[in-house]
């Protein structure tokens, strides 16, 4: 708003974001696609065994809707978004109730952002980035312990880490 040249007030900021998430939750797959071998890959860690769950501050009814457009819905033993939860990432509290709904276990971080990396080293886990996400910090800066540029490298990087 600011770029437009029209400061929003704090009073203002409310009713936008409801405005905004109306439209989101109205079109809410449009134009949204996965990262290029993102299905494939989620398909061969569940046939390794590995147990998946996901961990966003997008709202939990706008994830729930996403999942099955996407979808990816059926691939994950737990699913939480913001508002399931008094507590977001990255709030490690967030992150081990993932876990302890998936069975317990070794678990990490995977992720795009210093979000994902902060709540990866306050829930003291490893953290894998993927350095083509929704950040302004470009991942290989950030410090995980890796940075991958493709998906499908995922299962290899899991390995390295002694996690699958």
């Amino acid at each position: 708003m600011e770029a437009a040249g029209r400061p929003v007030t704090d009073p203002e900021i409310p009713p936008l974001i409801e405005i905004f998430l109306a439209h989101y939750r109205a079109h809410i797959a449009e134009g949204t696609r996965l990262f290029p071998g993102v299905g494939e890959t989620l398909d061969h860690l569940k046939q390794q065994g590995a147990r998946l769950g996901i961990l966003t501050n997008k709202p939990q009814d706008l994830t729930d809707l996403l999942l099955p457009k996407l979808g990816i819905a059926g691939r994950f033993e737990a699913v939480y978004g913001a508002g399931r939860k008094p507590y977001t990432k990255p709030d490690p509290r967030i992150f081990h109730d993932v876990v302890d709904e998936m069975g317990g276990g070794v678990a990490a971080m995977i992720g795009d952002s210093v979000t994902d990396l902060n709540t990866a080293r306050a829930a003291q886990v490893r953290c894998i980035l993927f350095s083509h996400g929704y950040t302004p910090v470009p991942a290989a800066s950030l410090g995980a312990d890796l940075v991958l540029d493709d998906f499908a490298g995922l299962p290899d990087a899991l390995r390295e880490l002694k996690l699958l």
